[in-house]
């Protein structure tokens, strides 16, 4: 075990020192977004009666990596397979790129390979939340001091 802030855990990930899943990475990008854990706890307190959302990702297969496509984004099906069942996989033939200039409403994690990780948000979160950073694991721009 290892303590570590998230913009410290970001950069083991991108170094290949440790590996964390998507959502994980998901919410690292998030937790980026305080400067101090009292900052967090505040913010906490503040919407913790406003609600949550359920989240089922819905994976996109592209020609050169994956997306994880998350409610709000405009790929992410009307109807998803909340209980797994349906083992829900979207494919396309065109490059992750492609799909990234084609689109506008983001919500999304794209993953080129295991250690090369990035987080597009530019919807309005529910329930007063917040957004994760947007961050590519190659960008190490962050502010977070937790």
């Amino acid at each position: 075990l290892q303590w570590s802030s998230p913009p410290e855990a970001i950069e083991r990930f991108k170094s290949q020192e440790i590996w964390f899943p998507p959502p994980q990475f998901y919410e690292f990008c998030r937790l980026c977004n305080f400067s101090s854990l009292g900052e967090l706890q505040k913010f906490s307190s503040s919407r913790a009666l406003e609600g949550c959302e359920r989240w089922m990702p819905v994976m996109l297969s592209a020609a050169d990596g994956f997306i994880q496509l998350l409610p709000g984004d405009e790929l992410y099906p009307e109807d998803p397979d909340y209980t797994g069942e349906k083992k829900m996989v979207l494919s396309t033939d065109k490059k992750v790129e492609d799909l990234m200039k084609e689109g506008g409403i983001f919500h999304r994690i794209v993953i080129k390979n295991i250690n090369n990780v990035a987080v597009y948000v530019n919807i309005q979160a529910k329930y007063k939340h917040i957004n994760p950073l947007m961050m590519n694991c190659d960008n190490s721009d962050y502010s977070s001091r937790l």
